[in-house]
């Protein structure tokens, strides 16, 4: 090994880490005053992660020093450390700059550990990772359920604002808040707000007698099948369309936001339940796409399935008029909400001004990341998102595996993870944890090991199951478990395209000087 060429590699990190200094001050100032230091350190992983030093991790680790791997929250300790190190194993001495604003690890855990106590109001030291559950509708009514997920060890309870109304959310939250004020211990409200959700509202076949188009429970699907994509009051459906008719094998897809028709462009991807069944735009018009099934996983397509376009630029509101209906509801009855569909810095604004109308600095703010554009955009989105107190990500896996691809989403939550680590910023893991036991009582092996990775996060959230007790009770065992001995896993540090996007934005806003 090569110890002078490992020194020049660390000075000219270290060196460029100096180099970039002032644009991390003036990056800091346009930020809360509590998200300072977060906001530095995140500057500097961008650039560390910017190049690859999977090499000179590999050196480091073979001398015994502390690798890069580790250091997300504390880059620029971490590289000048390092860096004295290796001037110590080639007989110098050395000191860094005295005089720029750093975190060491303990810092940097207190720090993280300050901002999800924050988030989740509370008052603890060493805190346990937080249970978030989705309430069920039975939770208006059932008392005794409440108290079992409290047992189990709920801390968060979850209402999804896409479903139900104000009458039911507040039955539930009555029931709730009974139950905290008999256990003298609090449980804290999650509420999302619904965002603009892209769904199949109505499909249609032609009848028998092959005039009228007639709504269906589901059809059958499978690969070379034709769909067309139509708008709300669709002439084909409405028997006002006489010069055009589409063939007679093909089905009609009724869209919950037609403006999704206008964004398509020939080519493109379009996934159907999940992901379970993917289709490609052969062509459009006016009013209609039309499309190809090109693999199926399911035989049965039904409305109210979620329509996901990781390929297309959608000019759709990240805050749509319901949600700003919701927010004074929200404000008055939530710790923290749900900023579903989010893509990037101007919607985080965007939701800061409608808070701001309302007179609302308390409420916990978190940013679901579901979508491809918001992964890309991550960055600036964490870092419009200081400029208020109270924050976190949630990574909505089951959105998010659909709009990457299911093979990339480890390792993009990997990335969301060290994105929000180097920003100190409390993560919430979502979407299918231990799903099939809240649903059928009995978990799968794979489900097991999720839930020990998700012991990386700060906070887990389940779903609502008819077993979501045996799954609370399951979870938090797991969790305990972890906690007792793990640590975050060093990592191989390639560049990182996120990194590069997001310096590159960042740069936009903060140009060198």
């Amino acid at each position: 090994m090569d110890l002078q060429k490992l020194e020049r590699e660390l000075e000219t990190i270290y060196e460029t880490l100096l180099k970039h200094e002032s644009t991390a001050d003036r990056i800091a100032a346009s930020v809360h005053p509590q998200y300072r230091s977060s906001a530095k350190n995140l500057y500097r992983y961008l650039l560390l992660r910017n190049v690859d030093i999977r090499k000179l991790q590999s050196d480091l680790s073979e001398l015994g020093i502390s690798s890069l791997g580790t250091g997300a929250g504390y880059v620029y300790e971490n590289i000048s450390n390092a860096l004295k190190l290796v001037k110590l194993l080639n007989g110098k001495t050395w000191e860094k700059d005295g005089d720029l604003e750093t975190l060491g690890f303990k810092g940097s855990k207190n720090l993280l550990m300050d901002h999800a106590n924050d988030l989740f109001a509370s008052d603890r030291g060493e805190r346990d990772t937080e249970i978030m559950v989705t309430m069920p509708d039975e939770a208006a009514t059932d008392k005794k359920l409440l108290k079992k997920l409290y047992s189990a060890g709920m801390g968060t309870a979850r209402l999804n604002l896409s479903h139900g109304n104000e009458a039911l959310w507040k039955k539930i939250l009555g029931k709730i808040k009974t139950v905290s004020k008999e256990s003298n211990l609090p449980i804290h409200i999650y509420m999302d707000l619904p965002g603009p959700k892209i769904r199949i509202s109505n499909i249609y076949l032609k009848t028998d007698k092959g005039k009228a188009w007639d709504a269906e429970s589901f059809v059958k699907i499978g690969k070379g099948d034709k769909l067309l994509l139509i708008k709300h009051h669709s002439p084909y459906v409405s028997g006002k369309h006489k010069k055009i008719s589409p063939p007679e094998e093909t089905i009609l897809v009724e869209v919950s936001l037609p403006q999704i028709i206008d964004d398509l462009k020939k080519g493109q991807a379009v996934f159907f339940d999940d992901g379970a069944i993917e289709a490609k735009v052969l062509s459009l018009n006016e009013d209609t796409a039309s499309l190809v099934v090109k693999k199926s996983h399911k035989k049965k397509l039904r409305p109210g399935k979620g329509i996901n376009l990781p390929d297309t630029h959608l000019n759709l509101p990240s805050l749509t008029p319901e949600d700003v209906q919701l927010l004074p509801f929200i404000s008055a009855h939530a710790d923290l909400m749900g900023y579903s569909f989010v893509r990037n810095a101007k919607d985080v604004a965007i939701l800061y001004e409608e808070l701001e109308k309302l007179g609302d600095k308390d409420t916990g703010v978190v940013f679901k990341i579901e979508n491809r554009t918001a992964f890309e955009n991550l960055p600036s989105i964490l870092f419009s998102a200081m400029k208020r107190p109270k924050i976190g990500v949630m990574i909505a896996r089951g959105d998010l595996a659909v709009e990457i691809g299911f093979e990339r989403i480890s390792e993009v939550q990997n990335q969301i993870l060290w994105l929000c680590e180097a920003a100190q910023i409390p993560v919430i893991w979502a979407t299918q944890v231990l799903d099939t036991m809240a649903k059928k009582g009995m978990a799968t092996r794979a489900e097991i090991s999720d839930a020990t990775i998700s012991a990386q996060a700060e906070c887990v959230m389940l779903n609502k199951g008819p077993f979501i007790v045996e799954a609370t009770k399951t979870l938090k065992n797991v969790l305990e478990r972890m906690e007792a001995h793990s640590q975050k896993s060093k990592n191989t540090l390639r560049a990182l395209k996120v990194a590069k996007t997001g310096l590159k934005n960042i740069h936009k806003d903060f140009p060198m000087k």
